[in-house]
């Protein structure tokens, strides 16, 4: 009984803090330098890929294949990586730890795995970075080819 009392006490203050609304925003209280205000914060770091989606082609089943994403840092400050991660463990990606200076080039190595895949593949990579918007995405494809063991007679 007690639960119960104190589930709708709980539940009719979190339905009556639902209406509020939040008056006088300004464009400060928004963290998105970028579009928060109109203008573009020139001093951040941009991160420009010579291609974003790369297309192994045909490959076969447990075949490991990797491909070098190159960028450049095309902004005014340092390129900081945080993170990469995959969309699933058969794709990992390896990053540069130290900053990518302003006009300085980089790469990101993806590596992935074709064991136990078959049919087409579209993987992404997701990146973190100090950049604005702080993630991009680049995308690997694939066509995993299973090959057909043949079998002899009476075995």
């Amino acid at each position: 009984m007690n639960l119960k009392f104190c589930f709708v006490i709980f539940l009719s203050i979190f339905l009556s803090s639902c209406g509020e609304e939040r008056k006088n925003i300004d464009s400060s209280d928004v963290s998105n330098n970028a579009s928060a205000n109109g203008k573009i914060n020139s001093s951040l770091p941009e991160m420009q890929f010579e291609e974003e989606v790369f297309d192994f082609g045909k490959i076969t089943q447990g075949e490991v294949v990797s491909h070098d994403f190159k960028f450049k840092n095309i902004g005014n400050s340092n390129l900081i990586i945080s993170g990469a991660s995959g969309s699933c463990g058969c794709t990992v990606p390896k990053w540069p730890k130290e900053p990518i200076l302003s006009g300085k080039e980089g790469k990101i190595n993806v590596i992935f795995s074709s064991e136990g895949k078959k049919g087409l593949m579209d993987k992404t990579v997701t990146i973190v970075t100090n950049c604005e918007p702080s993630t991009r995405i680049i995308r690997i494809k694939a066509e995993v080819i299973v090959v057909e063991s043949v079998k002899e007679p009476g075995f």
